[in-house]
């Protein structure tokens, strides 16, 4: 009995997505470019196992340098094409095979090879192909685009977003933390000014009981919103290590990016989080910091510890909602505090909106100063 063959993986195995939800913590922020792994993280020669806003990813890198990402899944009988071999082709290009038949496929999702077909065979393997989902390295992060539309193989409209302040070489910290919560949730924690007093309570940061009233100045910003440059808070006593008089900006950018930009004279510090989705129920935050500033140096292992620690209270904080969230229980927003998680919400709801319109994004914020207490 002969199977009818189709062309490409993603007509036969998976739906277009439906119009992300409206309600919070539902959907995700599609046609994006997301943080996918830090370039050094994908070695040449290599390929891994991957999820992305619940997509199984194969990311690999040839042996030639090139970063790539494919479906992780073979047309033919559905096997995970990360399980299988890299393959290195007669004209010295790398595939991947499929550990069930042998199927082979390249960067970029092209079959290159069915060994199962006799040589007076007349089926033409152009027509098999798996879903490849574009990729680009910038300033020593890897972006991979998801795309709404599962047949979607040709260039995204713009490029990864570029983000102020990457100095000094090589990043001077990384980590990575995984939550068990939607991505929504997720990045409330990236831009709540509220939380820090009893999440974060080092001798270092802040404590309790040293709460001041503060008045921000925020302005749109590409894809999102913007606390204007400003001098940072008194009591937040991690500044005082750069010495000078330090001046700091901080962004959120669809899809989940949040990023401070910290000048001290000409020194800078980048502080970028970077939240991933892996599915409806599981995001990797991702922490990493540039700087060219002389304390990164000296004092590295001491900053080293106190950012690990300052992140990990974020997840304990997250392991402790995370019961509740599962009752999807309506959450409540008060006050300037919240403000950016509604406008949060509003950026996320009109870039699906202007996505699936085929317009442009229409910024929901307007220049605002908030007040609030932390």
């Amino acid at each position: 009995m002969h199977s009818q063959t189709m062309p490409d993986d993603a007509a036969s195995t998976a739906k277009a997505k439906p119009a992300a939800a409206d309600k919070f913590g539902e959907g995700f922020v599609w046609d994006a470019w997301y943080v996918a792994a830090l370039s050094p993280d994908i070695k040449p020669g290599t390929k891994s196992k991957r999820e992305y806003l619940g997509e199984p990813v194969l990311l690999g890198r040839t042996r030639a340098g090139e970063v790539y990402a494919i479906r992780d899944i073979c047309p033919h009988r559905a096997a995970a094409l990360s399980a299988g071999r890299l393959i290195r082709e007669a004209d010295g290009t790398d595939s991947v095979e499929c550990p069930y038949h042998g199927w082979r496929f390249g960067p970029d999702g092209a079959c290159t090879a069915i060994p199962s077909l006799t040589a007076d065979s007349d089926f033409d393997i152009a027509k098999v192909r798996v879903r490849r989902y574009p990729t680009v390295e910038a300033q020593g992060l890897v972006w991979i685009w998801m795309s709404s539309d599962p047949r979607f193989d040709g260039q995204p409209p713009e490029p990864p977003p570029v983000i102020p302040g990457v100095v000094g070489g090589k990043p001077k910290l990384v980590d990575h933390l995984d939550y068990d919560i939607h991505i929504d949730h997720a990045v409330l924690g990236l831009i709540d000014p509220a939380h820090g007093p009893y999440v974060h309570q080092q001798w270092w940061w802040r404590t309790k009981t040293s709460q001041h009233e503060k008045n921000k100045r925020f302005a749109p910003s590409e894809a999102g919103f913007t606390m204007v440059r400003h001098e940072p808070s008194k009591n937040s006593k991690a500044y005082a290590i750069l010495g000078g008089e330090p001046l700091t900006e901080i962004t959120f950018r669809l899809p989940g990016l949040r990023w401070e930009h910290v000048t001290v004279g000409t020194k800078q510090v980048l502080a970028l989080s970077a939240m991933t989705p892996i599915n409806a129920h599981k995001t990797r935050m991702n922490q990493i910091m540039w700087s060219d500033h002389w304390a990164f140096t000296a004092l590295y292992p001491i900053i080293r510890i106190a950012a690990r620690a300052f992140l990990r209270q974020d997840g304990r904080i997250v392991e402790n909602q995370t019961p509740g969230l599962k009752c999807n229980p309506p959450l409540m927003w008060v006050g300037d505090a919240d403000q950016q998680a509604r406008w949060y919400h509003q950026c996320k709801r009109e870039w699906n909106a202007s996505r699936r319109e085929g317009r442009p994004f229409v910024n929901p914020v307007r220049d605002q100063t908030l007040r609030w207490r932390t």
